[in-house]
């Protein structure tokens, strides 16, 4: 055993630099970390300094206005945040004397409002203790920088800020009203369904497609799609197909409860499964809580769709 320094001082020299590279790593920026410590720009760079030259490598790539992390100091973080949130997590329940925190959920604005906000009177019966709050994300924001303890993409499940657990995949087909459909004959044809007044929405999140890429997944590839309606987010082009101005590209996670009341109806001229899934994200330096795994859980228990 080395004599001197024991314990875990003997390998863990400052825990202060841990902090204050802990931050830089989070912040993005040495200038935001120092204002977040409350302590000198100059100071955080030595800690950070000092911590490199004990280990004998670079943790951080110096960029003109930021700086990005090596592997090595990639390693590090995420070993340095997981314990950190931990030590937070229970000064947190023994100063407050509170077992339950508010739990901030992240997902696009279609997946709240189709998805979640129709199912929380069951989540609320299930965890009843639970504070949910749920925050709105039109593109994939680094987790890292953001106060969220769990988010909701949809996508290849590879991403570098969190570790990805599977929910569900998805299968695209289109919708309308009933009431449109009473007013026009069913497309007997993808050529046919392409000049029905369609209704379009932009792609807010990595995976999601457009009315074009939909027909060639179904291998119609020379479609001159006839445009009724273009809209910004999803959750518009659903409300314009119930109120009967045409044909939406209907994702089955999202519409389910909407073709189970019969307020859309699904077109069989064809359906397509993209690649990319649901995942829920649990930003690195957090664990998998009792309530995420309960959050997990009842996302995952979802009728097949229709």
């Amino acid at each position: 055993m080395t004599r001197g320094t024991k314990g875990y001082r003997r390998i863990i020299p400052s825990m202060t630099a841990l902090v204050e590279f802990e931050a830089v790593a989070r912040l993005g920026s040495f200038t935001n970390a120092a204002g977040e410590l409350g302590v000198s720009q100059a100071a955080v760079s030595r800690q950070v300094r000092f911590l490199e030259d004990t280990l004998g490598i670079k943790l951080f790539h110096r960029l003109h206005r930021s700086v990005a992390l090596t592997n090595e100091g990639e390693s590090l973080y995420l070993v340095i945040a997981e314990s950190m949130q931990k030590i937070a997590g229970i000064f947190d329940r023994l100063s407050t004397g509170m077992e339950q925190h508010e739990l901030v959920l992240a997902s696009t604005a279609a997946f709240s409002q189709l998805r979640l906000l129709p199912r929380l009177a069951n989540l609320k019966r299930l965890q009843p203790g639970l504070q949910l709050r749920l925050t709105t994300q039109m593109f994939t924001a680094d987790l890292r920088h953001n106060e969220v303890d769990v988010a909701i993409r949809f996508g290849d499940g590879s991403w570098r800020d969190g570790s990805s657990t599977l929910l569900f995949d998805e299968e695209v087909f289109p919708v309308c009203s009933p009431r449109w459909l009473r007013e026009n004959a069913a497309p007997e044809s993808l050529e046919e369904l392409a000049r029905f007044p369609l209704i379009e929405s932009d792609s807010t999140s990595e995976g999601w497609m457009g009315w074009e890429e939909w027909f060639n997944l179904v291998g119609y590839r020379r479609a001159k799609v006839n445009y009724a309606l273009r809209c910004s987010i999803y959750t518009d082009a659903v409300q314009a197909a119930r109120y009967g101005q045409g044909v939406a590209m209907g994702w089955s996670r999202l519409v389910h409860d909407l073709l189970a009341s019969g307020e859309l109806v699904r077109l069989g001229t064809a359906s397509c499964k993209p690649s990319d899934s649901y995942f829920i994200i649990v930003p690195h330096g957090r664990s998998i809580s009792f309530s995420i795994a309960g959050l997990i859980d009842w996302l995952r228990d979802d009728p097949s769709p229709i």
